[in-house]
């Protein structure tokens, strides 16, 4: 389904980059986006090697810091002239647009349907995953806060992004998020439980 030769080049020069960035953010992360994307990507008419480069390297710029790791990655993929063996300029734009578009804080919606695949897979909402890379990020990125500390950005983060009012949005109808994003709401509300899991998992973080 994928060209070998476009497999073969990301596989060895762009999926190591993961291997640099935060626990949150390695290549098991890079990897679950690219199985994502090409999931949804069979229910539309698109470009399988478009979505599977959007999706390698969507979170490339991580490596020059999370504020602006979109428009970073972006940068990464439309400087990379390798990719030009496969895609024509106007391919190469609109992949551009669509790692730039996948940030879940955007203020608009994805420009085109490969913005959407990427945005909806980097989204897999499975909730004790997202409460884990959570923990994860601020361990790697906020070592000065303390398990409390760590543990009222957990709430404030959960809040702010995936409950009722949050800045998360769901752009594809087949995607299961929707679902799962109800489950993840209904531990966010349930602060014992919430509290129970985050216990389990930070024990687990900081003893490996």
């Amino acid at each position: 389904m994928i060209d070998t030769e476009l497999k073969q080049y990301i596989e060895e020069q762009i999926l190591p980059m993961y291997d640099k960035h935060d626990a949150a953010h390695r290549r098991d992360h890079a990897d679950m986006v690219i199985s994502q994307s090409l999931r949804l990507a069979e229910n539309y008419e698109v470009d399988k090697n478009m979505v599977y480069t959007i999706a390698a390297y969507h979170d490339t710029g991580i490596i020059h810091g999370r504020e602006h790791h979109h428009t970073e990655s972006k940068r990464i993929l439309l400087s990379d002239k390798q990719l030009r063996r496969w895609f024509t300029k106007e391919q190469m734009s609109i992949m551009g647009e669509a790692v730039e578009d996948h940030r879940a804080s955007s203020k608009h919606a994805p420009r085109t349907i490969y913005g959407c695949i990427v945005a909806e897979a980097d989204r897999v909402i499975i909730p004790e995953s997202i409460i884990r890379r959570t923990i994860q990020f601020t361990l790697n990125n906020h070592p000065e806060l303390d398990k409390e500390e760590g543990y009222k950005r957990l709430v404030q983060h959960l809040k702010e992004k995936y409950d009722y009012g949050g800045y998360l949005k769901l752009w594809i109808k087949e995607s299961e998020n929707t679902q799962r994003l109800e489950q993840l709401r209904q531990i966010i509300a349930n602060k014992e439980l919430l509290r129970s899991i985050y216990e389990h998992i930070y024990t687990e973080e900081i003893t490996q």
